[in-house]
């Protein structure tokens, strides 16, 4: 649903809209950008962490880098789909993606024996020893799933600027190891849609005025992020900081 890159990097903001200032949005975008081939489509994530929720914890505290682990399907999976192991990075407001494309079938067996497969490039390899190693230095497991519907805009004139508009996200804390499926709970009730705007450098001006116009600003929210503070958090995470 995305171009299918296994590595890149770029600066992210949200802003979180209501329906009326989304629909007010999209008539003005429509003069500047263009929804992409596959209109809206579902985006599912395994979030991976430690026992105690670790990383996630880490990231909360907004630290100069922080990192994230998930299996990401672009639909519901079947067992030749292509799935993704993807590390996410921030450092210094910059995210840093790393991923490996692979069948659903295998995704499965990654999990169960990290070490057990090779992949053919040399840079997919090591992209998946990067994974391997942080399997083993987390010993992570599978916590949450965490899906939305996604509309996503790209700009003619600049392919490192991006929009993308998330509904309906939702989330799900059972069942997760053996089945990618994008059936759960709302996550945020109150917000209508996140839009997520990504790109390398400056806005474009004309983007920049738009938000003026319609009194659009930035909000900090992480998908996963809301979903521990709201639905998982105990205290009892907290008894084994390491």
């Amino acid at each position: 649903m995305v171009k299918l890159k296994n590595s890149f990097q770029r600066k992210e903001k949200k802003y979180a809209l209501s329906n009326s200032t989304y629909q007010q949005l999209r008539e003005k975008l429509a003069f500047y950008m263009l929804e992409d081939e596959y209109g809206l489509h579902t985006i599912i994530s395994i979030y991976f962490d430690t026992k105690n929720y670790e990383m996630i914890r880490h990231s909360i505290a907004k630290p100069v880098y922080k990192e994230k682990f998930r299996i990401r399907s672009y639909g519901i999976p079947h067992e030749n789909s292509t799935v993704f192991l993807e590390i996410k990075k921030k450092v210094s407001g910059v995210v840093y993606k790393r991923r490996v494309a692979l069948t659903y079938q295998s995704a499965k067996s990654y999990i169960q024996k990290p070490h057990s497969f090779k992949l053919n490039t040399k840079k997919d390899q090591q992209i998946k020893q990067e994974i391997d190693w942080l399997f083993a230095r987390k010993r992570l497991e599978p916590k949450v799933m965490i899906a939305y519907d996604r509309r996503a805009l790209f700009d003619l004139k600049n392919e490192d600027f991006r929009i993308t508009f998330d509904f309906n996200i939702r989330y799900r804390k059972e069942q997760l190891a053996h089945t990618i499926d994008d059936q759960g709970e709302s996550v945020a009730p109150e917000i209508d849609v996140l839009m997520e705007v990504k790109a390398l450098g400056a806005y474009p001006v004309w983007f920049s005025d738009l938000l003026s116009e319609l009194e659009i600003y930035p909000t900090s929210f992480s998908k996963y992020a809301q979903t521990y503070q709201r639905y998982l958090y105990c205290k009892e995470d907290f008894q084994h900081v390491v």
